[in-house]
């Protein structure tokens, strides 16, 4: 079985990340911005398919606690990722409980009928994961097939980053990723073509499925 490869764009905006971390922790308040700014678009991103609509709120909630305690973290651009992750997940999973809702179910049959057009290929599926349809899509896959695909292609974390976030073994990741993912292609009409493609994740898709539109 393939590999979900973390993004390039991820990997080299991870320098830039651990540099504005290192100086936010010593009270650079501009640098903590741009920590921010390169964090929360894949952030809000996974938010959104575990909480849906509440996702903002629970992403403020999350950055006051980063904030708070920044000067515990160790670690580098990769690392911080990671961690700023596992703090979302945790209140979302609080917001989730206070709540007493599960994550909403996926999209109508004529919303993946929307999203794929009739020569659709691999890439146009990964296009489509732009809209916020797509991630009810995603809220629609098995909890942790979800939550995999998010911390790996949204957020951009690799195999046992994303593995700590959720407490598991990176080939359990790994295998929800793929299977998540092939789901999606399904989902989205795309054949047998996609099975053989699908662990190939590009720069492309955090581009896309990590942004709102």
């Amino acid at each position: 079985m393939g590999q979900v490869r973390q993004p390039r764009r991820t990997q080299t905006r991870d320098g830039e990340l651990g540099a504005a971390v290192a100086r936010a922790q010593d009270g650079d308040e501009t640098a903590f911005a741009i920590a921010y700014r390169i964090v929360q678009p894949g952030l809000l991103g996974y938010l959104r398919g575990i909480v849906g609509d509440d996702a903002e709120d629970v992403a403020s909630d999350a950055w006051l606690e980063i904030a708070r305690t920044l000067g515990r973290f160790k670690g580098d651009g990769a690392g911080f990722r990671g961690w700023t992750a596992t703090i979302a997940r945790h209140r979302a999973l609080d917001h989730l409980r206070r709540q007493r809702v599960r994550p909403r179910a996926g999209g109508t049959e004529q919303d993946v009928l929307d999203l794929a057009g009739p020569h659709s290929t691999h890439e146009q599926a990964l296009e489509s994961l732009s809209t916020e349809r797509a991630l009810e899509l995603v809220r629609g896959l098995p909890r942790d097939q979800a939550e995999a695909v998010l911390l790996r292609v949204v957020v951009g974390l690799d195999g046992p980053a994303a593995a700590r976030v959720l407490g598991k073994r990176p080939g359990a990741v790994r295998t929800a990723a793929h299977r998540g993912l092939k789901r999606l292609a399904r989902q989205l009409g795309i054949g047998g073509e996609a099975d053989e493609r699908v662990t190939d994740v590009t720069d492309a898709d955090s581009r896309t499925l990590g942004k709102s539109r």
